[in-house]
């Protein structure tokens, strides 16, 4: 089937040697869509973790910019993704965001976790609503994509196999996912970012359906309040019923990466560079 000759190309590749390439591939062609929303989710995720949602509260950026804070660092993954991280493109945008981060004294050990969702949450994400699963090339590719990546932001002690990063990841959320007040509001600030790209009249029910789809464990570390359980199963179906829509849906040509949708940069990547991104201020040290 031409729908599958993505998934043929990805399946002749070395996930090890070419995992730039397959990475294109799936982000860009097979779930542009599923890899923006599981990346979406992937870094609320991060917010359970005082210490994440501490920083990030301090910095001020979350109440102030946060549709900027969102569109910077989706639009510096998509660079990376399109371009490869070792092309002119690709070190510039990790110049931004290394400088970013360099700016704060941020631990090691959740950047290696903030780095590891950026693998997980998408395979986890497309293996519940893709429109197929994805294959062990396409899994083995994002982890060594971000390995990679990780390597050049500095990111010290990354795993080098696949299974032992994950089981890091699941340790480090049963041991750091705890309430505090700054997940509850940094939380809100974003689940406040989601529903604003609805209309107004949706808001209780975006909010409603985004919660519905976290685990229990990020709702506790957030201090939300579950829905009913109603919520969830409608949303996890209206989810498999779109997959099954885009199974039969033409194979896409065009890379959808840093032309994805953006309400900060108009028109993006044309007359920008991945040096205009970027925090503007901050506060915090």
């Amino acid at each position: 089937m031409a729908r599958f000759a993505n998934l043929r190309r990805i399946t002749s590749l070395d996930p090890v040697t070419d995992h730039e390439e397959i990475m294109r591939i799936s982000a860009g062609l097979d779930f542009p869509w599923d890899y923006q929303k599981s990346l979406e989710l992937a870094l609320f995720r991060t917010y359970c973790v005082p210490s994440i949602s501490g920083l990030l509260e301090r910095t001020g950026e979350f109440e102030r910019r946060p549709q900027k804070r969102y569109d910077d660092t989706a639009v510096l993954m998509a660079e990376l993704v399109e371009h490869g991280y070792d092309s002119p493109r690709g070190r510039e945008a990790l110049r931004v965001v290394n400088r970013q981060h360099g700016r704060y004294s941020i631990s090691n050990a959740d950047m290696l976790y903030v780095l590891s969702t950026f693998i997980y949450d998408p395979i986890d994400w497309i293996g519940l609503y893709g429109w197929r699963p994805l294959s062990r090339n396409e899994q083995l590719a994002a982890f060594h994509f971000y390995r990679a990546v990780g390597a050049r932001m500095g990111i010290r002690d990354i795993p080098a196999d696949f299974g032992a990063f994950r089981a890091f990841k699941e340790a480090y959320e049963q041991s750091n996912f705890v309430f505090a007040p700054s997940n509850r509001r940094i939380g809100q600030y974003t689940l406040d970012l989601f529903c604003s790209w609805y209309p107004s009249v949706l808001e209780p029910v975006v909010s409603r359906a985004v919660i519905a789809l976290l685990d229990p464990l990020m709702v506790r570390a957030f201090g939300f309040s579950s829905p009913p359980g109603w919520v969830g199963v409608v949303g996890r179906l209206t989810l498999r019923m779109r997959a099954l829509v885009v199974r039969r849906m033409p194979v896409r040509r065009s890379l959808k990466l840093t032309r994805a949708r953006n309400r900060t940069y108009p028109g993006y990547p044309d007359g920008y560079r991945p040096s205009d991104l970027g925090a503007i201020s901050s506060t915090a040290r």
